[in-house]
């Protein structure tokens, strides 16, 4: 799941980033108004957690012109402003939640995987493919009832590819949802954790379509 992160907060921001990197997600990060309308502009995100006293262009306004613009993607408003007023007017210029600081990562986390889920209908935490087993949610790991230590992107890329299991996945569909780990995706990233996938799960998980991508068929 790909988001963007429009905090201002430096210690913050990073705290968040970490975090949330360490639960899979891939994060952009920005920390003003301006940035943020520049990156929904031009790139594609699953949900968005939108602080709303950003400089040069508050949360707010930010948020009113997504929807203006019939920007659907959800919206989890994160501010300081706790008062009731507060709530009703961020979540009737279109935000979907909303959460006060300070918070717990861990709820930040599952506020964003409901958000996610909402908008793109329920889909199951367990991923299995012949005896390895996914869980999201839990961001586990299991090859025949064995856990099977996986890094952050390892996992990510798994998760990725069997979601979208009997489909094939380029290589660039693959770096784009690793953006946000590195400033830049070195040409080589990708081919070396699928290497690495290969050496934990076994040859036969993933598959090679030369010239396109990867996948993980699809099994009845």
């Amino acid at each position: 799941m790909k988001l963007l992160l429009a905090e201002d907060d430096v210690s913050l921001g990073e705290g968040i980033r970490a975090g949330l990197g360490l639960d899979g997600f891939s994060l952009e990060w920005v920390t003003d108004g301006v940035a943020a309308e520049y990156s929904l502009e031009y790139g594609q995100f699953d949900v968005v957690v939108l602080d709303l006293g950003l400089p040069h262009r508050s949360g707010l306004e930010v948020l009113t012109a997504m929807r203006a613009r019939g920007d659907r993607t959800p919206v989890l408003i994160l501010t300081a402003l706790d008062s009731v007023q507060d709530r009703v007017r961020g979540l009737d210029s279109g935000g979907d939640d909303y959460l006060v600081k300070p918070f717990d990562l861990d709820e930040l986390s599952a506020r964003i995987n409901a958000l996610y889920r909402r908008n793109n209908g329920y889909t199951p935490s367990l991923l299995q493919h012949g005896d390895v087993l996914l869980d999201k949610d839990g961001h586990k790991v299991a090859r025949a009832g064995v856990t099977v230590n996986l890094s952050p992107r390892e996992f990510l890329i798994l998760r990725v590819l069997m979601e979208k299991a009997g489909s094939v996945v380029t290589r660039t569909c693959l770096e784009q949802e690793l953006y946000g780990w590195d400033m830049e995706v070195e040409s080589n990233t990708v081919e070396v954790h699928i290497h690495f996938l290969r050496k934990k799960l076994g040859n036969g998980v993933i598959r090679t379509v030369r010239g396109v991508g990867y996948t993980v068929d699809k099994r009845d």
